[in-house]
Parts: C-alpha cells; structure tokens; sequence
C-alpha cells in the first residue's frame, strides 16, 4: 500500500503544488485518446519492452471498434514530482453527458482543435460546459503534419470562439500549442523542434491551476463515475472537494433526494497510470476511487458522518430521443440469447442508469415494453450493442423525437445544428434532400480548392436515417457532425422516401430459387439458408408499397431436362444492414430484432390479416 502525503500545518486553504487535475476535451477524432497516448509513454509508467499498442484509454471493445471514445476516463502521470490526473473524454455529441459529469473534477483543460477542421459543433460544447465551471484552458492545435492544415486560419477561429464564450477576462489569456499526437511531439510554436511532449507537461504544471483546499475541514465528496469488478465490487469515482479520506472510515451517503445513509469506505484508491492503487490516505485534490459503498450513484455526495452536508447536484442536459424496448416476441426468440424475459429486460435497463447519466427509462404500455430516451441515434445503438453483447435479445422501434410544450401550449421539437465538409460537387443533391427534411442553410464557406463546409438548422427528426443517406450522396466524400441548438416550434410534417417493403410470406428456411424471385421485385437482405418467419422483412420493393413474397418456395421437379437445368440461380449479393442502418431504415409500423447472433428486421404485426386491420384501425 501506498501512501500520498502532503505537507499541511494548521487549519484553513492549502494549495496543492504537488497535483493537477486537467481534462482533455475536443470534437470527435480530434485526437484526444491518442495524445493521452503520448503522455502515458513519456511519462515512463510502462517498462521499456512493454507493448502497450496505441488508443490505451480506448479498452472497451465498442470503442476499439467504432474507433471513438464512450466513456470517460481516468489516469494519472507523474512529472518531475508533480502527479498529473488525465480525465480523457468523449468527443461525440451523443455522449455529451459523460464530459459533463466528469468536467467538475478538473482545474484545467486541454482542448484540443484539428488543424484542418477548425472549432466544430462539439468543440463549442465542451469547451462552454468547460469555461461554466471556470476551468483555465490551454489549446492545442493538433494534426498540424495535414497536407490541408490550416494553422493561421484555425488559431483565429478558435480565439474567436473563445471571444464568443469566455465569461470572464482570464478565460482569454490561454497559451496555444502545436501537435502531432500520433507522432507524440508538440511545439510552442509550429516551426520548432518536434521533438517529444515536454513543453505540454511544462505548460500543465505552469497554466492549470494548484487546487486550493481545506484538507482538515469535514469531508465532501461528488460521486462522478462508478466502476465495477468482481473482486472488489462497486467503485464510487470522484474528486474529493475537502477533507481527507482512509480506509475502514465510516461516512455519510447523501443521494439525489438528500436522503443520508450511513457506510463504511473498505479501500481507498489513487490512479497510478492505467491502474488503481491502494493508498492510506487521500486529501481534498485528489481524485480517488472508494470501495464499500455497494449502493452508490452518480451525483451522490460522500460526507463526513458527523457533518453530512450535500454538494450541488450535476445539470445534466435532457434526451432528445427515445426508442421502444420490448421483448424478443418473434417465432426464432429463445435460440441465441440467454437473457429474454421482461423482468430481466428491465432490470438491466434500470441498472444501467446508474452510469449512463444521459439516459432515461419508464415502463411501457404493456409489461414487456419500456421506453429508453438517449441523446441521439448512437447513444442508444451503443446500448442496443451492449445488451446483445451480453446475452440480450429485446427488439426496438424506430428513434422518435421528444417534444415539449411552451407556455402557449404549442409543440417544440429539438432543433440540430449541422455542419458538413464536403466536395462543393455534391453541394446540389446534399441541399435537394436536406430540404425535404426542413433544413435551413445558415453558412457556407469555401475554401477555393473546391472543399466546402455548410452548415444547417436541422429538425433531429430530419437527421433520423440522414447519415446513411448522406454517405450515399457524397460517395463517402463527407464528414457531418450535428449539435443539440435548442427547442423551436412544430415545423410540420416530413415525408419519408423510402420504398415498401419485402416480407416473407411463410415460415421456413430461405431457398435460391425463392430468393430469385424475390430478387426480380427488389433488393434482398438475406442469404439462402436463412431461417426466415411470416412478417419478417427480407428486402425493399422496387415500388412504394410492402409485398409478401414466398422465398422460401422451391423450384418444382419434372422429368422433363434440358443441358441448362441445372444451371444454379446466379443472386446478387445481398444488402447485410448493421444496427445503426437497420434503425435508420425501419418505419413506424416495423421493429429491429436484436439478438447475440442476429438482427432482423420484421413487422409490428407479423400476419397479412393483422396488418390489414390494423392499417383499418388507423
């Protein structure tokens, strides 16, 4: 066991020259995650011969993936005897809840801004939600080695920014560095020496302010993140404001309600690089990692027994979209999954909420639903992921938009801001299918090399299905990232475009001779071989409206042969839809079934009949 001391005489502040706590934020794939790299390996936590890879902070397995930061997370380096906390964040609007909850826990931030993209959606977000707490920021221009770098253009956009959403002098006066995160180097200057990550520590220590705390006042902590293993249980994650902490102390619990409860802390434990380390004693500054408290949630205060006093609670922005999760109702549920009844459907549900602080759930209209509301389409298919990685198998309805009502009683929808970089080639066919979603141009600029950027007012309803459509009309020659702007009225109804529908028609197992037939009709999304079920969509039609197909028939023997008979049917490869494109592609009257193995695609209502009276009913 370690032990972290600092020098401390007499009552009152103290300030902290031995410790600094600094977040790292930045838009998606400004790189982040690998500058936290760099740090790590020049800080000499690891041996010389350990192979530790690269995107260290990235270790779920979604992450490693999809190639983006989920959650937030922890770490810490010492430098020259000053211990460096790294809180590494999350760059995609979707997972905005996690900067928001870990933000109060830093002193500083590292925003980070790519040299050829400039400020974009998220970068406004984090880096508002950073200067709310009053965190002193140093910026980094990253990437600066890109054939289309723009260093000159993307410093002034970036300090026009801060001009924009400084709240106070001093969040003015921030140094500018230049990097190459992947190559581990920065610079004070772009034409320096690109040698190692130095004048960055040297400018962590000098800009991030020491915390000044009152280490023998009563204890005050705010639960920010929760971890959990095997062996040690629950992990209550947070900064601790004041006071000091050791093992085997007994202390106050106060939930979001205010309620106190009585606990005793097991261990206490500091971050050493990418580990935890058991310590016996941990003071006001530190951020500490405590076991024993098997009931924690985020936002919850840990106090002082004797002087139970709550911190503020954590704001945390609303969802704007929410989905139905039911349970696993087609004829193939039960073979893949170990996990499919309501009751531990619904327990997982809840439990998640215990981390995932953006999310909301209630129960449904019937015990086999609930309704899951997230921050948008990925926020909810990283989850959708997850249960089916663990064993669930649930089915899902098409995202919908939750509305408001202003004092007037009028509707409000959320409205996105939308930026786009892409070839001025496809500006044409990008307006023409942006407007049918009631898009509104704010900005476009170009730079003269034939690279545009425009930007849109976007209802997020619009935005459902859009990012499949939009790498289809660029080509894949596009970036788009949207941001939450606000809630604005009602802007009416927006028609959908896709074609109808092809459904199987009977029970069985799909056969070339069907899927040839099928083929002729429309594009198929299954292979031969495919156990398939009445209801259960197997391609889009040609035409506007749904067709039940037979694909499951076989060709008819007959003694009557030809030298070309037995020719097989040639197919065209199938369409094979991921999560987030079959949640696109779906409407409202149709479900994604998710299960370890599989996702399909079905109707609400499996049989012709059901459909027909339901379509009635309406």
């Amino acid at each position: 066991m370690q032990t972290e001391t600092v020098l401390h005489t007499g009552s009152g502040p103290i300030v902290r020259e031995d410790i600094r706590n600094v977040a790292i934020i930045a838009h998606v794939d400004h790189g982040k995650t690998t500058l936290v790299d760099g740090l790590l390996k020049q800080s000499h936590i690891f041996r010389e011969n350990q192979h530790v890879g690269e995107l260290i902070m990235d270790s779920n397995d979604q992450e490693r993936e999809r190639g983006i930061t989920i959650l937030a997370k922890n770490t810490a380096i010492d430098y020259r005897g000053i211990k460096i906390n790294i809180i590494d964040t999350p760059g995609h609007a979707d997972f905005g809840g996690e900067v928001e909850r870990v933000l109060n826990m830093a002193d500083g931030c590292i925003l980070l801004v790519d040299a050829a993209e400039g400020p974009m959606p998220q970068t406004r977000f984090v880096l508002q939600k950073a200067l709310e707490l009053n965190l002193q920021p140093i910026v980094i221009i990253n990437k600066i080695d890109r054939k289309d770098a723009r260093i000159d253009q993307v410093v002034e956009e970036t300090q026009d920014l801060f001009l924009e959403l400084a709240t106070n002098d001093a969040h003015l006066n921030f140094p500018i560095l230049y990097a190459i995160g992947r190559d581990g180097v920065a610079m004070l200057k772009p034409d320096d020496e690109r040698k190692d990550l130095q004048p960055l520590f040297d400018t962590i220590v000098s800009t991030v302010p020491a915390p000044v705390v009152d280490v023998d006042a009563p204890l005050q902590l705010l639960v920010t993140a929760l971890d959990y293993d095997d062996y040690k249980g629950k992990y209550a994650i947070g900064r601790i404001i004041r006071g000091q902490i050791t093992p085997n102390t007994t202390v106050a619990r106060i939930n979001r309600e205010g309620q106190i409860s009585r606990q005793k802390i097991s261990l206490v434990l500091s971050y050493k690089g990418l580990q935890r380390v058991e310590v016996s004693e941990a003071l006001a500054g530190d951020i500490v990692a405590l076991t024993g408290i098997s009931d924690a949630n985020i936002g919850e205060t840990i106090a002082d027994f004797e002087h139970p006093e709550a911190l503020p609670l954590m704001e945390i922005s609303e969802p704007t979209l929410k989905m139905t999760f039911g349970v696993n109702t087609s004829p193939l549920s039960g073979r893949d999954g170990k996990y499919s009844t309501s009751r531990q459907l619904r327990a997982r549900l809840y439990r998640e909420l215990e981390t995932n602080v953006s999310l909301r759930v209630v129960d449904g209209n019937t015990p086999d639903e609930f309704i899951v509301s997230g921050r948008g389409e990925l926020h909810l298919s990283v989850l959708i992921e997850t249960l089916r990685r663990e064993g669930y198998e649930l089915q899902v309805s098409r995202p919908e938009v939750i509305t408001r009502e202003d004092e007037h009683g009028h509707t409000l929808e959320p409205i996105e801001h939308l930026v786009i970089d892409t070839r001025d080639t496809y500006m044409g066919v990008l307006t023409e299918a942006l407007a049918a979603r009631k898009a509104q141009l704010t900005n476009m600029t170009n730079d003269g090399t034939s690279n545009i950027r425009i930007e849109y007012d976007v209802p997020t309803r619009g935005l459902i299905g859009f990012r499949n459509a939009f790498l289809t009309l660029t080509k894949g020659n596009g970036a788009m990232s949207s941001l939450l702007k606000g809630f604005e009225p009602w802007l009416g109804k927006i028609n959908t475009t896709r074609m109808g529908a092809l459904i199987a028609s009977e029970t069985g197992v799909a056969v070339t001779y069907g899927l040839g037939n099928a083929q002729m009709r429309g594009d198929t999304f299954i292979e031969p071989g495919t156990p398939v079920y009445e209801g259960m969509i197997i391609g889009l039609n040609a035409r506007p409206d749904d067709l039940a197909v037979n694909i499951c028939k076989e060709k008819q023997k007959t003694n009557i042969r030809s030298s070309t008979s037995d020719i097989s049917v040639r197919l065209t490869p199938p369409i094979l839809m991921s999560l987030e494109q079959s949640l696109d592609f779906i409407n409202n009257d149709e479900l994604v079934e998710v299960t370890p193995k599989n996702i399909r695609l079905r109707k609400r209502f499996l049989t012709q009949h059901e459909r027909a009276r339901n379509r009635q009913a309406e």
